[in-house]
């Protein structure tokens, strides 16, 4: 074999062991994403039953034999667990080598009132939010960006020249009122206050802008998720963003009220369909009040009598262990009345790096694509059933396919 030949099959050997590397590496971490970090667990269920729910096959008969370490054991800073009889198990490939610890939380089952009802929801944002910047046209019919560069798209104007600020006539009245060409913003940005210096020009006798689009509330329709026997609920499954800066608004103050839905847009490949309705808007119509605004959801307080909003018996919920592939329900009241309509739960993901797709759920009822098509705007946070517990909520839906759309677990939104 010639110097060239060896140096040539050299290579490929590398090559192929470098390959074969890579491909264990890929499997590795494959079977780690498989594997929960954190489960709970009721206090009725066995170890075993658990972790055999939980885990998957190729690791059912390690685990029947691993040992559960006490929480005490691990950490204080790696710990998810709070509960005395929490634990932990070592999952490992053979019961040889360690993949993950699996951190189990001893919980008694909590019950709530499943929802599915739809609400008219209204946002305060704390502070008045930054869409975006434009071009504006000076008193001299000339053009520019004032405010280009130096503001952010998500920020939230707290301040002008040091007057607090919460809606856009504030920023308007202030923006006039500048002096030397500028004025001070204090925004919040990521989290963080800061102070810009932003240029401004005259457009008209007493009127000054930055070309800065701003927007201080939004409002549109939901679905209410559960309810609790202190009269706190949960809604939506995923957080309120704004529409053009998918920014997760923070909230100030929010409103639910009762709505009217009058129509459904059907959804069809490539065009989300919706639910069309009119929130009724005066005192009486009041529903609760939104504390929250999170990834997983908004949250609250209902002022109104419970039973009016719900007929249902509370429910068991299942934890995401106990949640299977095969046949579910969802309440929705799609033509004015909350039903329960056919599903399948065709995928589940213990261990989602984004909570609000831990299902993919398909519509499978014929009246309910009769009527909408699969899954529309406005049905998220429309409870999810199965084996008479509440296992979760719909968050999406497929844009390209309307009978199909993601579900998160209830836990999780429990863990608000």
């Amino acid at each position: 074999m010639s110097i060239l030949e060896k140096k040539r099959k050299g290579r490929y050997l590398f090559t192929l062991l470098a390959l074969l590397i890579m491909m264990a590496l890929l499997k590795w971490y494959l079977l780690m994403q498989e594997i929960p970090d954190y489960l709970q667990v009721p206090s009725d269920s066995s170890r075993e039953k658990v972790l055999g729910d939980a885990l998957p096959e190729w690791m059912q008969e390690t685990v029947k034999e691993a040992a559960g370490r006490q929480a005490s054991d691990i950490p204080q800073e790696n710990l998810h667990i709070s509960s005395p009889d929490s634990y932990v198990v070592e999952c490992s490939l053979l019961g040889v080598l360690p993949v993950k610890d699996v951190q189990v939380e001893v919980v008694e089952r909590q019950q709530l009132i499943p929802g599915g009802m739809p609400v008219g929801i209204y946002m305060k944002t704390e502070g008045v939010l930054i869409v975006g910047t434009g071009e504006v046209c000076d008193m001299n019919g000339q053009t520019c960006e004032p405010g280009s560069e130096i503001v952010h798209s998500g920020d939230y104007i707290l301040a002008v020249n040091d007057v607090p600020v919460s809606e856009k006539e504030e920023v308007v009245s202030q923006m006039n009122q500048a002096v030397g060409g500028e004025v001070k913003l204090t925004v919040l940005r990521k989290g963080e206050r800061t102070e810009l210096q932003v240029p401004v020009v005259q457009t008209g006798l007493s009127e000054y802008k930055a070309g800065i689009w701003i927007r201080d509330d939004t409002q549109g329709i939901g679905t209410l998720t559960y309810l609790d026997e202190n009269g706190s609920f949960g809604a939506l499954g995923h957080g309120i963003s704004d529409i053009d800066t998918s920014t997760l608004l923070n909230l100030q103050s929010g409103t639910l009220y009762n709505t009217d839905i009058r129509a459904v847009i059907k959804g069809e490949n490539g065009v989300p369909g919706e639910l069309s309705g009119i929130i009724r808007y005066s005192g009486d119509e009041i529903l609760g009040t939104i504390e929250e605004n999170t990834g997983i959801g908004i949250f609250g307080s209902i002022t109104a009598d419970i039973s009016e909003l719900s007929g249902s018996d509370a429910l068991d919920i299942a934890y995401k262990q106990e949640v299977e592939e095969g046949p579910a329900t969802l309440l929705s009241a799609v033509d004015g009345e909350v039903k329960e309509y056919d599903i399948s739960i065709e995928k589940i993901n213990l261990n989602s790096s984004d909570a609000n797709k831990s299902m993919v759920i398909r519509v499978t009822d014929e009246e309910l694509l009769e009527i909408t098509g699969g899954i529309v705007q406005g049905m998220s946070g429309s409870p999810i059933l199965q084996n008479g517990r509440i296992v979760g909520a719909v968050t999406h839906v497929f844009v390209n396919d309307p009978t199909k759309g993601y579900g998160i677990f209830i836990e999780n939104m429990l863990e608000h």
